[in-house]
């Protein structure tokens, strides 16, 4: 999972979220569902729940999932991500924590040819 930024066509930092499937083999009927959530002076936060699917993704590639918006990196971001291998199910949670998404956390990460946040 990472957060990846890029300059739109007048120099603003647009940023996605992409899935990355690292494996040899690809993942199928993958569902993500991502929200928000956290306090913020003193009340609590949360945006609404979104879901995504993909019926494949190749080994050694990526899909976008969705923009976000920098004015919500101060809340925890979670992506909760479903998909099949080989017929069995498996899941994992990524929670970008408050912060964590930042100029100052950026790397380059080559299989998307950005520069983002990646999450393992």
């Amino acid at each position: 999972m990472a957060v990846a930024t890029r300059p739109n066509e007048v120099g603003e930092a647009i940023w996605n979220v992409y899935l990355i499937n690292h494996n040899n083999f690809q993942i199928d009927n993958v569902l993500v569902a991502s929200k928000g959530y956290g306090v913020v002076d003193g009340n609590e936060v949360k945006t609404s729940v979104l879901r995504h699917m993909f019926e494949q993704v190749a080994p050694k590639s990526f899909v976008q999932i969705e923009p976000i918006d920098p004015a919500i990196f101060h809340i925890n971001n979670e992506y909760w991500v479903s998909y099949y291998v080989s017929g069995q199910i498996y899941d994992k949670k990524f929670v970008f924590v408050p912060e964590a998404i930042s100029e100052e956390n950026l790397i380059e990460i080559s299989m998307l040819q950005m520069q983002g946040v990646l999450h393992t």
